[in-house]
This record gives C-alpha cells, sequence and structure tokens, in this order.
C-alpha cells in the first residue's frame, strides 16, 4: 500500500483544514486507516483511526471533537477533517495503514504503512 498525504498549509488559529491520503492498490478497504503527527521538536503523536468499513473512529483526546476522520473506500481515499485549529495543531501530519486491527489503536508499530506526511502550521 503506497500512501500520499495532501492538504496541509497555513491556517490562523480558529480555522479549518482538510487533509486527504490517497491510497494505491486494492487492499484499501482491508486496512485500519489513521493519522499522526509530530510537531517540531516532539515526538510523535496518534491523532485519529477509522476502522475498515468506516463505522468506528478513535481520536486522541487532544483532537477529540475538533477533526473527524472519514473514508471512502470505493475510492480509496481518507478525509482528516480539522476544525477550531490551534497553534499547538502545528505538525507534519502523516497517514498511515495497519493490515490488522490494532489491539490499540494509538500504537504507531501496529501500523506498516506511512505516507511523506504534510505539514500544517497554524499560526496565533
Amino acid at each position: 500500500v503506497q500512501l500520499q498525504a495532501s492538504g496541509g498549509g497555513l491556517v490562523q488559529a480558529g480555522g479549518s483544514l482538510r487533509l486527504s491520503c490517497a491510497a494505491s492498490g486494492r487492499t484499501f478497504k482491508q486496512n485500519v486507516m489513521g493519522w499522526f503527527r509530530q510537531a517540531p521538536g516532539k515526538e510523535l503523536e496518534f491523532v485519529a483511526a477509522i476502522s475498515r468499513s468506516g463505522g468506528s473512529t478513535y481520536y486522541s483526546e487532544s483532537v477529540k471533537g475538533r477533526f473527524t476522520i472519514s473514508r471512502d473506500n470505493a475510492n480509496n481515499t481518507m478525509i482528516l477533517q480539522m476544525k477550531s485549529l490551534k497553534p499547538e495543531d502545528t505538525a507534519v501530519y502523516y497517514c498511515t495503514a495497519a493490515k490488522y486491527i490494532p489491539n490499540y489503536y494509538p500504537g504507531r508499530g501496529n501500523y506498516e504503512y506511512w505516507g511523506q506526511g504534510t505539514l500544517v502550521t497554524v499560526s496565533s
């Protein structure tokens, strides 16, 4: 599975941004999908994940209520809709895919495939 993230950019605090992840291959719907982010000088952080069917979603406490993850299995695409953005959301955002259902969704080791990342900058 090859992943391509896009949609990053510069936005003011309180604004919105929509990230997309396009996946190649015919196994997209068989993968759990997720987003992680890494802020400058900080560790990689789990953001959100979505089940194979899209029926279940998981969020970190820091983004719950502000971000929405979704997927379109017909078009091999995953979306992260971000609203009420804060300067602390500034990071490189990576889309990821897991072949197997993670026993712990925030665990980065559960995801085998990673995209190249897209930079989100939130100005205050």
